[in-house]
This record gives C-alpha cells, structure tokens and sequence, in this order.
C-alpha cells in the first residue's frame, strides 16, 4: 500500500513503539505510586514532558498529558466559559475542526455567543472580519486551526494571537497538523493554549497534549484523583507518553521536508489532467498537504478505485463519522457541494519515499481515466 493519508493518521515510527514496549511489559507501574516501578514510571512521564514542552518552546510545567487534541479542545474551551463568566464570546473561523465547531455549538448552547470568521478564497482567515468581530471586554476566547486538515493552509498565528490580546481574549491554537512538520514556537506565535494529538505524528492513537500557559487561566475538565498537577485526573497514560515524548524528540531531530515529494505529485498529476485544480495554492501551506479537485469525476468512486489499487487517501478530514461528506472547509472558501464532491486529498508523512511518488501519480491518473470512461464510453482511454 502507498499511504497517503497522514493528515488522518501516521504510521508508528518503529523507534517510536521499541521506546514505549517497555512501559507495556516490564515498566507497568501506576506513574503516581510512591515504590520504585512507580517512581520509575514517573521519571519516564516527566521525560515526556520536557521532550514535548522543547518541541514547541514551553516550559515543561505548561504542558498537560491528554487522550488527544479532541480532548484538548474541548478541555480549553469548557475552561474558557467557566473562567471569563463575564465574558460571553466565543471566535472561531469557519473552517474549523470538528471538535471546535462542536465545542461551539455547546457554548452557544449554554448561552454565550459565537462568532465566525470567515475565510478567504484561498482558505486564509479575513484579519479585517476578525479585527471587527473582537469586542474588548466580551471576548473570552479566539480558537483557531493553525494549519488546515483539509487543505493545509497555515493562518498567520502571530497577527491572530496579537489582535486577540488586545482586546483581552485569550487565544487557542489547533496545532494538530503543524507538529513534526512544521516548528512551532507557542512564544513566538503568542498562544495561551496549544493542543496537539499524537497520532498525526507517529505515534499509536490515544495519547496527545495541551500547552497551558502560566499566564493564563484553566479549570480542569477531568476531576478526581489530581493526576497532571490536578490539571487533568486520570491515571497516566504512560506507554502513550513515553511514546509522544520520543515522537517529539524525533521531530526536532528530523529534518525531512515532505514539500518536494508533494510538489512532485502535484506537478506529474497536472502533467497528465490538467483540469485539475489544485486548492490554496497561492496561501501558505502544510509542506505534505494537496486537495485537489477532479472536474467530473465522483471522489467517492475515486477513492474506492485508489483504495482497490493499495493507494491510501481520504475524501477529506477523516474526523467524521462518515468518511465522505459535504466539506464544510471547501464551502466557506466558496465552492459549492458538487466541487466539494469531487475533491480528494493527498497527505504525506516523512516515511513517505521519492519512489512512491510517480507510482502513486500513475494510480490516480489511471483511474481517472476509468472513472471517466465508465461515465462517458465516448471517452477514449489512452495509457502511457
């Protein structure tokens, strides 16, 4: 199989798994136990958390062991609503995760206000919108996705982060994507919190985090034993954190840039379709992300071909219950459900290779051509 849905999820790194095996067999002591297994445990989770707080330029007590993002996410913005209870506003954009936009609907549920921000047809956030959404006094809380699962476009972070602040807002990054692929600095961007998932960076799934700055504040969304520094309850995760701290430590070391496999595959694919349209190629973008769209083509039926030929990708983002559905990232750029319904997106990770490349292109224009012939049997298929 060429795999080419990380934006859905990562294969384990191999270095990663020998680092956790240990914490599932013979190192099997509760983290917060006062004897030597618990002890050693222990200093296992707090290497975690020192390799994570250096990946993103924390300080190592700023960093809160999490289930995932999604837990991140809602733990932020759950705290949001009960610390600033003066404050009733809520900014987002409309090309969010599913666990903020569901987030959202809660806290306009429970009586605060939402607003959403709308995007540029490249996917990039209006700043002006922003800017005049804000309302001193009565925003609690801008969370925004960083990097876009869907498309990979990176919002300006610094510029969102620094009009936030002056209007007292906190602000909340969905950093999920940009880990271990970009570098991240939550000085830098001026973030109060950060979550990220270990999953959508070479770990097994379950474990992730949440940056918390000293200067913000947090109420807990998990209660009971006061594991986390009674931050997040709940006996450690210790095999998952010592394996994000190793995927952490990896991502500092490695220094593969995925963009010229990407652009390869771009390139090759117009090559032969040039119809195609690639999305937010004039907006920054994550270097292994392409969602492309196939004029009349149906995506499903692609994906499904893909999938019968051992190439792996996705319609889309894959956090739904359904794997295909109406893109809500693509709508709010403006393009409408059929354009939406023939898009298919390409993610690569650093264990992608150079020789995956033109077998994956030949894949896709393959079956392109299939699906075409199928629709239209005037069509003459030619094959190189």
């Amino acid at each position: 199989m060429i795999y080419l849905d990380a934006n859905a999820t990562t294969p384990p790194d191999p270095a990663v798994i020998e680092a956790m095996l240990p914490f599932l067999s013979q190192h099997y002591g509760n983290a917060s136990s006062s004897h030597a297994a618990g002890r050693h445990a222990r200093r296992a989770v707090e290497n975690a958390r020192k390799q994570v707080a250096t990946l993103i330029g924390a300080d190592e007590s700023e960093i809160i062991f999490t289930s995932g993002a999604t837990e991140s996410i809602n733990s932020v913005l759950l705290s949001a609503r009960h610390t600033c209870p003066d404050r009733s506003l809520l900014i987002i954009s409309a090309t969010e995760h599913p666990a903020t936009l569901e987030c959202a609907e809660r806290w306009q549920a429970q009586g605060g206000q939402v607003k959403v921000i709308p995007v540029h047809q490249t996917g990039l956030l209006d700043l002006e919108a922003l800017k005049t959404a804000l309302i001193p006094g009565e925003t609690a809380l801008v969370s925004m996705l960083w990097a876009n699962n869907e498309t990979g476009v990176i919002q300006p972070m610094t510029e969102i982060a620094a009009l936030a602040h002056s209007a007292g807002a906190l602000v909340h990054a969905d950093a999920v994507q940009m880990l271990g692929k970009l570098s991240v600095d939550v000085r830098d961007a001026g973030v109060d919190f950060l979550s990220l998932s270990g999953h959508k960076m070479h770990t097994p799934k379950g474990i992730g985090a949440l940056f918390v700055s000293h200067h913000a504040p947090f109420q807990p969304m998990i209660i009971g034993g006061g594991q986390e520094k009674e931050r997040r309850s709940g006996t450690e995760n210790v095999p998952g954190i010592v394996a994000l701290g190793k995927a952490a430590e990896l991502a500092m070391i490695s220094h593969i840039d995925m963009q010229p496999l990407r652009d390869a595959l771009e390139q090759q694919l117009l090559a032969a379709l040039p119809e195609l349209e690639i999305h937010s190629q004039s907006a920054p973008r994550l270097p292994n992300t392409s969602s492309i769209h196939f004029p009349g083509v149906d995506a499903a039926a692609l994906l499904i071909r893909l999938d019968q030929k051992g190439l792996a990708c996705s319609g889309g983002s894959a956090c739904h219950t359904a794997s295909l559905h109406p893109s809500h990232v693509l709508e709010a750029m403006g393009y409408d459900a059929r354009h939406a319904a023939s898009t298919l997106r390409f993610s690569l990770s650093r264990l992608n290779t150079e020789a995956e490349i033109p077998q994956a292109a030949q894949a896709i224009i393959a079956a392109v051509h299939h699906l075409r012939a199928q629709w239209d049997p005037s069509v003459v298929v030619t094959m190189a």
